[in-house]
């Protein structure tokens, strides 16, 4: 399972969102005061939770980061495999363009492009494990 590349993109895709969860994306400042924006909420500078409306991303984030630790252990099931990186996809590419197009940002921290990275990584992921099931099929005619 570990030996398999598709495992180590997918674990990528994890680790990538997992950052992506705990760290501030973005900056703005309201008034001379500064406010982090993180997944889960809006904080100011001290580190106190300001608002927490923005959870409908947060969630769709630790999805995101679940997804791909799930497609694992799937690794009997291929096409399944190859379905859920195309919704893990999918995830992260909506996240990005929607969970970011809302605001007015004065800065956006470089941390905000990792969903795009772990689109590419989720996108070698499914590559790599449709090949798997390509080599599969034609060694099962061989037979």
């Amino acid at each position: 399972m570990i030996q398999r590349i598709q495992t180590l993109y997918l674990l990528v895709v994890a680790a990538l969102v997992a950052v992506t969860l705990f760290v501030p994306l973005a900056w703005f400042g309201v008034g001379g005061e500064r406010y982090d924006l993180y997944a889960f909420a809006l904080r100011s500078a001290d580190g106190t939770a300001v608002l927490r409306a923005p959870v409908y991303t947060g969630i769709a984030l630790a999805a995101a980061c679940a997804l791909p630790l799930v497609t694992i252990f799937l690794f009997r099931r291929r096409m399944l495999q190859v379905r859920l990186c195309v919704v893990e996809m999918v995830l992260l590419a909506a996240y990005f363009f929607f969970g970011h197009g809302v605001a007015d940002f004065q800065g956006l921290k470089p941390v905000a492009a990792l969903p795009l990275v772990g689109v590419l990584f989720a996108w070698l992921a499914a590559r790599a494990i449709f090949r798997d099931e390509l080599l599969v099929r034609s060694l099962d005619r061989i037979r």
